[in-house]
């Protein structure tokens, strides 16, 4: 069965990426607005969200909403632990503010999905530059954070294994620092019901848990990333215990 509903969900969101794809296209090219393009993506985004619930029976349960920043202007960069494909569709879907991603431009080539997110104003960058790509980063980052946009960046860099824990990089932790805002580090279980690179997904509850923002005045960018890092991986045994069994 669940094998079933895996194929009808990829179905479904392979038919319904075309129109919203188009309609981002339209937003963006023939309106000209980038948050009304956002605004059609969001939910698309939010669309396979609520269809992972209604064909796959995968939920989500979120706590610490009341951490998020409310002034509309307050920039803030996202740290969020990455198990799967998931969490890149849920957290604009419940974020209040428009988000950002910092991506490899390699996902632009995908169809209707990479033409999506090449018309959002988001950070697509070219790994085998290094520099150049953290520069391009810090550069767009800044103006976005200055508008409000939220940057969200997986620290971790890829998807990691359930009950696995990766090499927190510091680029993030660094762009916040340079920009003068603070870091939010964001737990997800999403593994539990969607693993890395799998097919089928099984039905359950992804928890969602956001820590209370840290302040990056005055901090190093090793020492913040050794915090964020600290605090997801213990909030990650707490919400799943049967993943870091020994």
């Amino acid at each position: 069965m669940s094998l079933i509903r895996s194929i009808l969900h990829m179905l479904w969101m392979g038919i319904t990426v075309i129109p919203y794809t188009l309609g981002v296209l339209m937003a963006r090219w023939l309106a000209g607005s980038s948050r009304q393009a956002y605004r059609v993506a969001r939910a698309w985004l939010k669309l396979s969200v609520d269809s992972a619930r209604v064909i796959m029976g995968i939920r989500y349960r979120i706590q610490g909403m009341e951490n998020l920043p409310t002034d509309p202007l307050q920039g803030v960069v996202l740290l969020v632990k990455h198990q799967s494909t998931y969490e890149t569709f849920l957290m604009p879907a419940i974020m209040p503010r428009p988000l950002a991603y910092v991506f490899k431009k390699e996902l632009l080539k995908i169809p209707f999905f990479g033409w999506s997110i090449g018309a959002l104003d988001m950070i697509h960058i070219d790994r085998a530059h290094g520099s150049r790509a953290f520069h391009k980063v810090v550069e767009q980052g800044k103006r976005l954070l200055a508008q409000g946009t939220w940057v969200i960046m997986f620290p971790e860099g890829t998807r990691i294994d359930r009950g696995q824990s990766g090499d927190y990089k510091t680029g993030a932790t660094r762009l916040a620092i340079m920009a003068g805002v603070p870091v939010v580090p964001i737990a997800v279980t999403s593994a539990r019901c969607w693993p890395r690179k799998a097919f089928v997904k099984t039905p359950g509850v992804v928890d969602v848990s956001i820590g209370k923002p840290i302040d990056t005045q005055g901090r190093k960018h090793e020492e913040l990333m050794v915090e964020v890092a600290d605090w997801i991986e213990a909030e990650m045994q707490r919400l799943d215990p049967e993943a870091y069994k020994p």
